[in-house]
Order: structure tokens, then C-alpha cells, then sequence
């Protein structure tokens, strides 16, 4: 269950706020949605990073289906090179993130110190980086805002990389599976982001790997202007030289990174199968995640009067065969369903009280041969949903693994008559 720790914390007898247990001390730092803040675990003893989200703005914004899903996967990833979550609390007005804390510091201070890096030491870290990527990808989550302040060192020199899968919570999929809101560093902002015209968050993610392991080698960034318009003609162009110091192999590479079309661009499987980066590479060992999400609806459960709009369930089912049931299942039921990827649109045929009802659905691997299936209400009645999925659920059985209870809710005012 989620720890409850009040309105906000309560004044232990040092003067310090504390958070369940946890003793919250300085800010770490400081974001439109979020505040982070140190913390000392009282039982343990140990350190940790602890984010605050507002309640009141995350609702505001419509994100609460995003932060659900992020903190449900980022719940599940354990990775050397990503900052561990450890566990998620509410209170009436605040939700608290326990991330780990790391200790040595920034990897772009090891530039700012000592200027660019050894080839052999820029790819070990470029390694990390990618690995790191690439399994997030694997579980749904795009970071979308890779930066510098974004990856850490821990105490033994090894790269973690913070905020996946949180730093860009604002960020709304459309129904084409697009992103569509301009967000990170300029610098480091792949072309078709600032393009605004929807964008792949992976491909997306790459460029910005290709970015940083650009700067880890040179020192410099690749794409850098005083004037924002000239900086985005550069970035679109890929107009960027490589230094004499370059290998021949680490250019080649860079440059297939740092391709402005995100459909010619190189992809991370081929980056990994890339000969340069495959020097020395030792892919890491690491736990596979137990843990329990029952604790991720409850922090949205008390005080915010939410209409449930969206149910989920599991499934050890294939996506197509997840895909072939529900269309099965719809059809009688007097729906249509139009199929992208790994997305359906559940369109009913019917006018109901707020028009036609549609429900978005999409299937995330979120452990190997094991599928999260999220029906959200897109448009129409949430009762008339709700309805919906009861009427659809008993020809699921057989490709459900575990499933969310659905309540039968009010609408947030009463139905008219």
C-alpha cells in the first residue's frame, strides 16, 4: 500500500519536514511540475532523492493517465545506468517519487574540469548511456529531454541517468502515437521535435545520445548559436564538422546519429551492432523487477474526485493476439476498430449521451511475454464506457491475466434525463 504522510508532511523534533519516513532536507532542484528534494531514509539511513508533483497541477494539466503509466513503468525498470525508483507516497495535496541518490556528481562536470574526454573513456559512458536507452524503449518509456544535468555519476563512476521516464510528464501522445509538444535543451533537441509536427520519442532520444557523445569527445557542442533561429537552421541541416581528433569509425557513426530525417537516421539496435561502439563492451547484468503496482492508483484515489476513465489489465497473451480478441469482442457489440501499431480506436457506431463513444486502447510490453492492455475513454459518456467494458470483458477471460476492478462511478454532475 502508499504510505499516506498527511497534508504534506509533518516537523520532526530537528525542525526538519518528514515524509512517511523519510526526512526531507535541501532542494535539489526545482521544475514547473515538480520539486526535488534531499532526504534521509530514518530506518536505513540512507540517502535518497525524493520528487514532489502538485496534485492540483497535475490534474490541471490532464496528466494523470501519463504519470500513471510512467511511475507503473519506471516502477518496473531496474537498470545499473537508471536511476532506481524505490517506492511512490500521496498525501491530500502532493504525491512524493523516492528516487535513489547518486553522489559524484554531473558527467559533463568531468568536461567542465578537465575538458574533453579519451575516446576509449567517451564510448565506456556512451555505452552506458545507450544501454540505458535502449532497455528503457524496450519497457515504452522515451526520456525525451536528454541533457547534461540529466546524467549522473555515482560514486564509482558509473552513469545513471535521471529523470526517465518523468522529466517530460507534460508531454500529451496523440492518437497517431506522435508527440507533439517542444520540450528539452535547444541544443540538444532533435529536428522534427521543434518541427512540432508529431515525433518519435526514440528517435528522438538517439539524437540526443549523438549529441552528448559528440561534446564527451569534443568538448564543444556540435550545433551552437546565439541566435535561436540560426541555432535551429543548423540543427536542421545537421550542419556540424567533426574535429581532426575524431577516429574515422567515430565520426561515421556520429554522422548517421545526427541525421536530420528521422527515417534515414540510424537506429539504437544498429548503433549497438555498430563496430566502434562494440569495443570493450560488456552489456550489464542486472535483476529482473518484482514489484507490485497496487500502490499506483491509490495515490490519485483520496481528494481529487476523479471519474475513473480508463481501466487496464495484464495479459501473457501476444499483442496480435490481444489485438484479434478485442476486435472479436467489439464487433458484436456494435464498435468498429481501426488498428496502428500497437494502438486501437474503439469507435462506437451509436450516438450516446456526449456523442459517439471512443476508446483509445494500447498494449505495452512491460516485462518479457507480459502486456499491459489500457482501455481510456478518448470521447463520448464515462458511464456509457463504463458499460462498454463490462459488456467486453467476459469475452476477454481467456487472454486476461489479472484485471483492474471497474466501479460503477458517477459522472462528475448527474446524467441529464
Amino acid at each position: 500500500m502508499t504510505s499516506r504522510p498527511g497534508n504534506g508532511g509533518h516537523a520532526t523534533n530537528s525542525g526538519r519536514t518528514r515524509v512517511g519516513k523519510y526526512e526531507l532536507g535541501r532542494t535539489l532542484g526545482e521544475g514547473n511540475f515538480a520539486k526535488v528534494k534531499f532526504a534521509k531514509n530514518t530506518v536505513t539511513g540512507d540517502n535518497v532523492a525524493i520528487k514532489i508533483l502538485d496534485k492540483e497541477k497535475v490534474l490541471k494539466h490532464k496528466m494523470i493517465n501519463q504519470i500513471k503509466r510512467e511511475i507503473s513503468t519506471m516502477k518496473l525498470i531496474r537498470h545499473p545506468n537508471v536511476i532506481r525508483m524505490y517506492e511512490v507516497m500521496a498525501s491530500k495535496t502532493k504525491i512524493y517519487i523516492v528516487l535513489e541518490f547518486v553522489t559524484g556528481g554531473e558527467l559533463f562536470d568531468k568536461i567542465a574540469s578537465s575538458g574533453r574526454l579519451k575516446e576509449e573513456e567517451a564510448r565506456r559512458y556512451f555505452q552506458q548511456l545507450i544501454c540505458a536507452v535502449d532497455y528503457c524503449h524496450s519497457r515504452g518509456v522515451c526520456h525525451r529531454d536528454l541533457k547534461p544535468e540529466n546524467l549522473l555519476l555515482d560514486a564509482t563512476g558509473m552513469l545513471k541517468v535521471s529523470d526517465f521516464g518523468l522529466s517530460a510528464l507534460p508531454q500529451q501522445v496523440r492518437e497517431d502515437g506522435l508527440l507533439h509538444t517542444t520540450c528539452g535543451t535547444p541544443n540538444y533537441v532533435a529536428p522534427e521535435v521543434v518541427h512540432n509536427k508529431g515525433y518519435d520519442g526514440a528517435k528522438a532520444d538517439l539524437w540526443s545520445c549523438g549529441v552528448i557523445l559528440f561534446v564527451l569527445m569534443a568538448g564543444y557542442l556540435p550545433f551552437e548559436d546565439n541566435n535561436l533561429v540560426n541555432l535551429y537552421k543548423k540543427i536542421f541541416k545537421a550542419e556540424f564538422t567533426c574535429p581532426p581528433w575524431f577516429s574515422t569509425d567515430a565520426k561515421k557513426l556520429i554522422i548517421r546519429i545526427l541525421e536530420p530525417d528521422p527515417a534515414k537516421r540510424i537506429t539504437i539496435a544498429e548503433v549497438i551492432e555498430n563496430e566502434w561502439f562494440k569495443k570493450g563492451y560488456k552489456p550489464p547484468k542486472f535483476e529482473q523487477a518484482n514489484v507490485s503496482l497496487d500502490d499506483i492508483d491509490s495515490i490519485f484515489s483520496e481528494s481529487m474526485g476523479l471519474v475513473k476513465r480508463e481501466t487496464r489489465f495484464t495479459s501473457k497473451c501476444s499483442a496480435n493476439e490481444i489485438i484479434t480478441k478485442i476486435e472479436e469482442a467489439a464487433g458484436p457489440l456494435g464498435f468498429g476498430v481501426k488498428k496502428s501499431n500497437n494502438k486501437l480506436k474503439i469507435q462506437g457506431e451509436k450516438t450516446g449521451r456526449k456523442g459517439q463513444l471512443s476508446v483509445a486502447t494500447e498494449i505495452f510490453e512491460i516485462a518479457p511475454e507480459l502486456y499491459l492492455v489500457e482501455l481510456r475513454k478518448a470521447e463520448g459518456d464515462t458511464l456509457e464506457f463504463h458499460k462498454f467494458y463490462k459488456n467486453l470483458s467476459p469475452a476477454l477471460k481467456d487472454i486476461v491475466w489479472k484485471a483492474e476492478p471497474i466501479d460503477e462511478e458517477k459522472d462528475g454532475s448527474s446524467p441529464s434525463k
